[in-house]
């Protein structure tokens, strides 16, 4: 493939060294004064040149990991295939280094890790950048000279506002179809179009995603609940990917236009109150996503959806997906959600409820379902028992007119008289 490398002068950019990360800058800078090439990569050089505020700051450079561990305190070296350095820094920041490396091949990506030697899997810059996924993602910042190099075409598509898969998209996404997933998202967040070609292949090899591992769909989805999760969904939904992600809840989903509109509800007040602030357990944000499914399954029932749950996640093949804990706690949260609707409902009150261990997660997935946002600390149960919730310490109360009978205690009987 003919590489012309586009490098852009400070003059010809709007990214300043202001906005970059001030220990991003250290890290760059303690490497290039001991002769390393260093520059920022990825999203964070996307995201600046949009004129957007990065969610992380990566840097890759040609040192080894062992250098870079031997040059910075509190590193630590993760990874099997291929070695990565997280550098941690005051306040729970990390900022990963990585070192400049080649795509694989489809034997060598099915090699098992350590087969391969470390030297063989690294590259050159231009290596690193062609075997990223789409070129807007392989742009680079060089914070010495304050250039911007353009190895794949990244910043013409910036300008055009596309999403372009590197190199030949029936190939990239035969060899990894996650990529496909990845180039819907890009797209979705950034509001950008997918180049005609790259859209093509999309629908061609979208079942192949459905052979990924289910460890990798489950990072990937995690991903989507991170930031704004309706947008990708609804990109997802257009392109027919969610059949092949979450399989038939998917279909459902994708079949269900009344279904699906009360799903993009949820995700919308979800996004809303993420960037007010809001933090959501991992288990809730799966809760709200697999709500409308278990709402129209169990509209009108009070029952333990567990068990169904587990076995929908088995039909819809799942289980591989999504690891134990994760599918019971879910399966917990909303079963807690339907015995609150029929408390409501019934107007009987079950204080047996704010003893479950995840009552609180249930009661905020229904504060979103009922009015948009979670409820007051403190107020929810006393809308739904009737009364203020006791402290830890005090009895339950109760209901009037109702004594519990007493319990005859049983006398021991005597033993017999000796005669």
């Amino acid at each position: 493939m003919t590489v012309t490398i586009r490098i852009l002068s400070p003059s010809e950019h709007c990214l300043s060294r202001s906005d970059v990360d001030p220990d991003a800058l250290r890290i760059l800078a303690r490497l290039q004064r001991m002769g390393f090439i260093a520059y920022l990569c990825g999203g964070a050089v996307r995201d600046l040149l949009l004129g957007r505020t990065p969610k992380d700051f990566d840097v890759v450079t040609d040192a080894r990991p062992g250098q870079i561990k031997k040059r910075f305190a509190n590193v630590f070296i993760i990874g099997r295939r291929f070695r990565l350095c997280h550098v941690h820094f005051p306040g729970g920041k990390i900022i990963e280094v990585a070192t400049f490396r080649r795509d694989l091949s489809a034997e060598e990506q099915a090699a098992p890790p350590g087969k391969i030697p470390p030297e063989l899997l690294y590259g050159t810059p231009r290596d690193d950048a062609f075997r990223r996924d789409v070129a807007i993602n392989a742009l680079y910042y060089d914070a010495r000279t304050g250039e911007v190099i353009d190895y794949a075409g990244g910043l013409e598509d910036l300008a055009l506002k596309r999403v372009r898969i590197i190199g030949d998209p029936a190939a990239r996404f035969a060899e990894d179809a996650v990529r496909i997933w990845r180039v819907v998202r890009y797209a979705a967040r950034l509001g950008f179009d997918i180049e005609e070609e790259t859209a093509r292949a999309i629908p061609v090899f979208a079942p192949l995603l459905g052979k990924c591992s289910g460890a990798r769909l489950y990072e990937e989805l995690n991903k989507e609940l991170v930031e704004k999760t309706r947008p990708v969904v609804d990109a997802l939904r257009a392109h027919g990917l969610l059949r092949h992600i979450i399989g038939s809840f998917g279909e459902d989903y994708e079949s269900d236009d009344a279904l699906f509109e009360r799903l993009r509800a949820l995700l919308e007040a979800k996004d809303r109150l993420q960037k007010e602030g809001v933090v959501w357990s991992r288990e809730e944000a799966y809760a709200l996503f697999f709500w409308p499914w278990a709402e129209s399954f169990f509209a009108g029932k009070d029952g333990d959806i567990r068990a169904v749950l587990e076995k929908a996640f088995e039909s819809a093949g799942l289980q591989a997906v999504f690891p134990r804990k994760v599918r019971t706690d879910v399966a917990h949260i909303l079963t807690l959600v339907s015995q609150i609707m029929n408390v409501l409902r019934t107007g009987r009150p079950r204080w047996s409820l704010r003893r479950q261990a995840l009552f609180e997660s249930a009661v905020r997935i229904y504060g979103v379902i009922e009015d948009g946002r979670p409820p007051e600390p403190g107020a929810f149960p006393e809308k739904l028992f009737g009364r203020p919730r006791p402290s830890s310490g005090e009895p339950e109360p109760r209901p009037e007119g109702k004594r519990r009978p007493r319990r005859r205690r049983r006398r021991k009987p005597h033993p017999p008289k000796a005669e």
